[in-house]
């Protein structure tokens, strides 16, 4: 379509007036090509509004959640053109309007000069009602006759040319005419037909007959998730549960009482999570059912708390003991699984955070099945790592824990030379080792999914990102990232509050973060350790040459060194031995492992003491988690190292500050 015929669909508001719900009412949609006016976004990103301009009338309306990415993008502006394939229209009883949500939807053009406006507004101004002249003014009631035939004449206006003028006569109908009755005529009495039911009453028993939820879809029709608003009058949603928590227990100061949550998703993938409390956690949680689909009504949404949110939605819904749950008997769809997917470099932002995040790469490398004691049961469960990539240049290392580790992970084992890319859904990011991430019950994983995400991203990697060299993502998350402002400067501790306390960290590892000096690196320990190219993982000597990697179970005929070593750090309290990995070493000692061995081969050991000599008396920050470790059938503590960076004097000085104010409060 060329530039000079894009435009409006004429009468598409009043189309769309008229038919508030196409799909309901098995009404096709025809072109409707709107003019986005008044484009903007409301409290985030995730939701846009606008007036829908077809011309001549306007209409405000709001723009589906998975089209925020064009408008991102900048594929559609303000002034532009789109089509609309689905909509919906509500009213808005709070401010008495209509209102139309888009749910699925075209670009057609980015941007117009100008707002596209009909004939009467930009030239002369329509004829009024005075222009239209009558020859006689009707007459009253009292002067009609029913002997005589008044005809009522029109003339049309002045400028408009006719041969003939003839005049509309309107005729009162034969039937109007009443004979007089008679004075001792029987009264009339008006019966039914017999056998013949009103169009109410059949409505009523087909109602009646019918199942619960049959009765609910009959009764109103059922509307998308996506159009759902906190100043609605009633609704009906058809949604399945895509997750169910469990019956928790809580105590505030209000008191005690139970807590129930499920995450909801209709045919269009779009997710809200539903809560319910005390009465209605008892009611409810028997009813629904992980995977059933039901027809819900008569619950109240509101602004959904980030802290607590669990699926991506600016509402969440409320059911209270009155709320209507029925299952949607032999009603069956499978939502498609929406992401909202987070580059690996920007995962330092929800470190040790609620909100889950979904995640797409390249897998690089695939660790073996593990048994791992779970602490809360003592159960054993089964645990793989595997390590992803993507374009942000970095990795993470993701685990995987019960079916997922040894379907899904075997599954990956087996095809990971082919570097296949996954996607997964509802991961949790700790501060494990830097960065890292893990599955929970509900996350999903899909092996070369079919996303436009996963089809750039292999592009990427086939193009450059298989010779590209990258790092971990934990490896420069400094104080001055933005997971680095939160990772070193919440929880300062000093290291006596650390010493002090033997059993800290016997339950649970706790986290904290330190401000302090490498005093002493031992120059004799065990350093590094000789570790696979691929995964990472230790190597072994293999038969006649090279390296046995159990990883990847292969050999090879090189390996690189990488750090694992001990130093001890003193702050103004007190001193600590603590455990390094690699990428940390790296930055306190200035050079690789490998780097450091070839100085002490090449150089002597006077060059490999100089340089562990430069590392000490250097202040840095570390978040250090603290955990209880058993040795020689003695449990001690392990103060390990999960980030580090150096000292940001400006970050510092302003936290210092901040908590000299506190102290003067």
């Amino acid at each position: 379509m060329d530039a000079t015929a894009k435009s409006v669909t004429p009468g598409a508001v009043s189309f769309a007036l008229a038919n508030p719900s196409p799909k309901d009412g098995g009404v096709d949609v025809p072109e409707l090509i709107v003019q986005v006016v008044d484009l903007k976004s409301i409290g985030n990103t995730t939701r846009f509004t606008f007036v829908a301009n077809d011309g001549t009338e306007k209409i405000k309306a709001m723009m589906p959640s998975n089209f925020v990415k064009e408008i991102q993008a900048g594929n559609l502006q303000n002034l532009g053109l789109i089509r609309i394939l689905d909509y919906t229209c509500n009213f808005n009883e709070r401010r008495n309007e209509k209102f139309l949500i888009v749910i699925k939807c075209e670009i057609v053009s980015q941007a117009l000069d100008a707002e596209i406006k009909d004939d009467a507004e930009m030239g002369e101004e329509p004829a009024s009602k005075d222009d239209v002249k009558m020859e006689e003014e009707p007459s009253t009631k009292d002067d009609v006759k029913m002997e005589e035939e008044p005809a009522i004449v029109l003339k049309p206006k002045d400028d408009v040319k006719m041969e003939t003028e003839p005049a509309i006569v309107l005729k009162p109908k034969d039937e109007g005419v009443v004979a007089a009755k008679p004075l001792n005529a029987p009264p009339v009495v008006l019966k039914p037909k017999q056998g013949v039911k009103s169009a109410s009453q059949i409505v009523n028993e087909q109602r009646g007959n019918a199942a619960p939820a049959a009765r609910l879809a009959m009764t109103r029709r059922v509307h998308p998730l996506i159009t759902l608003n906190p100043y609605q009058g009633n609704w009906v949603i058809k949604v399945r549960v895509t997750n169910k928590g469990n019956l928790r227990s809580y105590k505030n100061a209000r008191g005690e009482g139970c807590v129930f949550n499920v995450e909801l998703t209709d045919v269009d993938g779009t997710q809200i999570q539903a809560t319910m409390f005390n009465e209605a956690a008892k009611k409810f949680y028997p009813i629904f059912e992980m995977g059933k689909v039901y027809y819900i009504s008569k619950g109240s949404l509101r602004i959904a708390n980030k802290q607590f949110k669990t699926v991506q939605n600016d509402y969440e819904l409320t059911l209270n003991e009155n709320a209507v749950v029925e299952e949607a008997e032999g009603e069956t769809f499978i939502p498609p699984v929406q992401y909202n997917f987070v580059k690996i470099d920007q995962l330092g932002s929800y470190v040790n955070g609620r909100e889950l995040v979904d995640l797409v790469g390249v897998v690089q490398s695939v660790s073996p099945t593990l048994s791992v004691r779970r602490k809360l049961d003592d159960k054993m469960i089964p645990k793989r790592d595997i390590v992803v990539a993507d374009d942000s240049g970095k990795t993470v290392t993701v685990s995987l824990w019960n079916d997922l580790s040894t379907t899904t992970g075997q599954e990956l084992l087996d095809m990971v030379d082919s570097s296949p890319v996954i996607a997964i859904k509802s991961l949790k990011v700790s501060d494990y080792q830097g960065v890292s991430v893990s599955t929970i019950g509900k996350s999903t994983l899909q092996i070369n999914p079919d996303l436009p995400e996963a089809q750039e991203l292999r592009s990427w990697y086939e193009s450059e990102g298989k010779e590209a060299s990258m790092a971990p993502v934990g490896a420069d998350m400094g104080a001055s990232r933005a997971g680095g402002l939160r990772s070193m400067y919440s929880d300062r501790v000093f290291l006596s509050q650390i010493t002090s306390d033997p059993t800290m960290g016997q339950d649970k590892p706790v986290t904290f973060s330190l401000s302090a000096f490498i005093s002493h690196i031992k120059p004799d320990q065990t350093m590094w350790y000789r570790a696979c190219k691929k995964c990472n993982k230790k190597v072994t000597d293999a038969i006649g040459s090279g390296y046995w990697c159990e990883g990847c179970q292969k050999n090879d005929n090189e390996c690189s060194l990488r750090y694992i070593m001990n130093i001890k750090v003193s702050d103004p309290t007190g001193e600590a031995w603590i455990s390094v990995f690699n990428e940390h070493a790296e930055r306190i000692i200035g050079c690789s492992a490998d780097k450091l061995d070839q100085i002490r081969k090449e150089e002597g050991d006077d060059q490999y003491l100089i340089k562990l000599k430069q590392a000490t008396w250097v202040p840095h920050l570390f978040r250090v988690s603290v955990a209880q470790h058993e040795y020689m059938n003695e449990r001690r503590q392990r103060i390990t190292v999960r980030s580090e960076s150096p000292v940001d004097y400006a970050a510092e000085s302003r936290y210092l500050l901040e908590e000299i104010a506190k102290l003067t409060a």
